[in-house]
Formats: C-alpha cells, structure tokens, sequence
C-alpha cells in the first residue's frame, strides 16, 4: 500500500465518522470533556491534513471540497431532531481543514529537506 492509499482510505474513513456523528441526534455523538468547538476543529485539522497528503495532484480541490463538505453537514443538520447547523460551526471547520493542509504541507517540506541534507 503506497503513502497515498493508505491517507486516502484515512481521509474517506475520517469523512464516515464526522458524517455519521454530524447528522445523527445528539445524544449519540461522542462527548469527551474538551469544548464541542475544539472537537470538531481537531477533527477538521486532522481530516484536512489527511486529504491533502491523500490527493497531491488534486489539492486544490480537494480542499474546495472538504470545506464545502463541512458547510454542506452544518446545512445538513437541520434536517436532524435536536440539531442546528450554525455559521460559526462551519467557519472552524473550514479553519481546521486550512490549518490541517497547512501543517501536512510543513511536514512534507520538512521531509524532503532533510531528504537533501542526506
């Protein structure tokens, strides 16, 4: 399995997760002690970084994508019992997805400068 398979098959699984917990009623999203806002910009970080190593040909559109995705689920929730999508929620995960792609794109050049210095 390449590098890229295996951050394509995280990404799409990570998207099934925040799917699911996003448009199912409330009391069965996971709750940790952390702030409902700092939860769902971990997990944009996390998928936005994600999907940038997963589709290096195609960033800038995935990253379109993945952002519009997140204001599709907030728009999506009213459709959910007990749900609000809110303008708010969907500017930090945009936010998370951008800081996401943006700390996968340091690792990289990291990677690739010390690959040089060898």
């Amino acid at each position: 399995m390449t590098f890229e398979v295996f951050f394509r098959w995280v990404a799409w699984l990570l998207t099934l997760a925040i799917l699911a917990f996003t448009l199912s009623p409330i009391e069965h999203r996971p709750v940790t002690s952390a702030p409902a806002d700092l939860e769902r910009f971990a997990a944009f970080v996390v998928t936005g970084a994600a999907f940038w190593l997963a589709y290096p040909k195609q960033r800038f559109g995935i990253m379109l994508l993945v952002t519009g995705g997140g204001a599709l689920l907030e728009t999506a929730q009213a459709l959910v019992p007990g749900r609000h999508g809110r303008l708010e929620d969907g500017l930090i995960k945009a936010l998370g997805t951008l800081l996401g792609a943006a700390i996968a794109l340091l690792i990289e050049r990291e990677i690739k400068r010390r690959r040089k210095i060898r």
